[in-house]
């Protein structure tokens, strides 16, 4: 079995979204090679900007901070997300099962995951209503 090798870019970043004090909400991960993730982008744009890096012909991970509640009860909720887009080789597709276990062996901490193979499993109204659900 192949081991999925991750950047040691990934770590801080989760650390940036992760934190109450950096305006950085959200996290892209690629793949460089098909043993080799790294860290693709992060942004402040929310769910909105993530999604525009994922493509139809790659797997891909994303983790997003939202704040949820009122001004009173304001809270931060994660969402981690693993992208198959329609494109992908079968092979490719089935390996995102067993390489999803190695990433969130670092990404832990969330409320909600999503497994997305279109655009449109992502439209921002469901991802929130999940969140707060």
């Amino acid at each position: 079995m192949t081991t999925l090798h991750l950047s040691d870019d990934i770590s801080p970043a989760y650390s940036n979204v992760r934190s109450d004090k950096d305006p950085t909400n959200w996290l892209y991960l690629h793949y460089s090679d098909n043993n080799k993730l790294a860290l693709g982008a992060t942004g402040n744009g929310g769910l909105s900007e993530l999604v525009s890096h994922f493509k139809p012909d790659e797997r891909a991970y994303g983790y997003l901070r939202l704040i949820t509640g009122d001004d009173l009860s304001a809270r931060a909720k994660f969402v981690f997300i693993s992208w198959v887009g329609e494109k992908v080789s079968p092979l490719k597709k089935a390996r995102v099962s067993t390489d999803k276990a190695f990433v969130k062996e670092l990404i832990k901490d969330f409320a909600v995951e999503i497994h997305a193979t279109d655009l449109a499993d992502l439209h921002e109204a469901d991802v929130l209503h999940k969140v707060v659900k």
